[in-house]
């Protein structure tokens, strides 16, 4: 083979490689150059798919692609944050999680938690509150009332809560440990709506139930609004009553909404996910549509949610241990 010749080969062979180099970096910078998928682990109509669908709405906006919400309810949400897991870590399978992303595998549901995943920013919370019956035999105007009864006639009160092992059960529970108060306890099928609903009906004193589950029969007058279990006090018009922590009581639980995608992603990818994510939350239509619905508008960056989670996780590992329910998956 001539010199010639084989420079001509080399040559075309470089410009050949030159060219691929050139196309990886145009698609990595085009990211995303099609359609993303989320998964949405609970069911439509659900808290998180409220508050998911138009803020991812307005990360498909500002990422110029279209975003296919998909629900896969489930096992607390397992099922969803498993195919999120499970899915290629290339940007184009993202996810939604909650508090159960702490919870499921302390239960032994799931062998994965929020460790197993890239996050992409907290942007909004929800929290328990806790309600007092106007119909009940025995009523507290305040929470100061409830705490004080409690502690004099132990066992006497009954208090309603979401099923065992649930995230508003496990906002009961802080409750009932921080303040080292004795509670009948009557677990409810379902969710912080037939908590809520019972408490209406006078078959129990005090309930923890959601904001927005509550709502109704808060206006309604069926129900009190004695304290929240947040770190923060609630929007108005209830910002005016306390939370259970500022009276003095190591107490608080809140379920943050979490957008996450599947563990090593790129970081180029994840990075500008993680800023549309910001942006969107913090769009004042979109703080405005999540206080109405009675979430607190919270955005996390995506460093600083393991160690917000791992303080949560070691508040429900305790309470799940005391209740003989921690079974946590290896």
């Amino acid at each position: 083979m001539s010199n010639k010749l084989i420079y001509s080969v080399v040559k075309s062979i470089s410009v050949l490689a030159a060219m691929t180099v050139a196309s990886v970096g145009f698609t990595q910078d085009k990211y995303p150059s099609k359609p993303i998928t989320f998964i949405m682990a609970v069911e439509a109509g659900a808290d998180g798919d409220v508050l998911g669908r138009p803020l991812m709405d307005r990360v498909a906006r500002i990422l110029g692609q279209p975003i296919t919400v998909i629900n896969k309810p489930g096992a607390g949400s397992s099922i969803g944050y498993r195919e999120i897991h499970q899915a290629k870590p290339d940007g184009y399978t993202l996810g939604w999680a909650s508090a159960t992303i702490i919870t499921n595998k302390l239960q032994g549901v799931s062998p994965i938690d929020y460790n197993n995943f890239t996050h992409l920013g907290a942007f909004a919370t929800f929290f328990p509150i806790l309600i007092g019956s106007n119909k009940s035999n025995l009523k507290f105007n305040t929470i100061q009332e409830a705490i004080a009864y409690s502690k004099a006639n132990p066992g006497k009160v009954n208090l309603a809560t979401a099923g065992v092992g649930q995230s508003w059960w496990v906002g009961a529970q802080t409750f009932l440990t921080g303040t080292n108060l004795s509670m009948a306890s009557i677990p409810v099928t379902g969710a912080g709506a037939n908590v809520a609903l019972l408490v209406a009906g006078g078959h129990a004193e005090v309930g923890v139930a959601g904001l927005a589950s509550s709502k109704a029969l808060l206006d309604g007058g069926q129900v009190r609004f004695l304290a929240a279990l947040s770190e923060n006090r609630a929007p108005p018009p209830y910002d005016k009553l306390p939370t259970v922590k500022e009276l003095g009581y190591p107490v608080s639980w809140e379920s943050t909404n979490i957008i996450i995608g599947p563990a090593g992603m790129p970081k180029d990818i994840a990075a500008k996910i993680a800023l549309a994510v910001e942006q969107a939350a913090k769009e004042p239509e979109f703080i405005k549509f999540a206080q109405e619905r009675d979430a607190r508008p919270d955005y996390i960056a995506p460093e600083k949610i393991i160690p917000t989670m791992d303080k949560r996780r070691e508040v429900v590992k305790e309470i799940m241990a005391k209740a003989g329910l921690l079974k946590e998956s290896n």
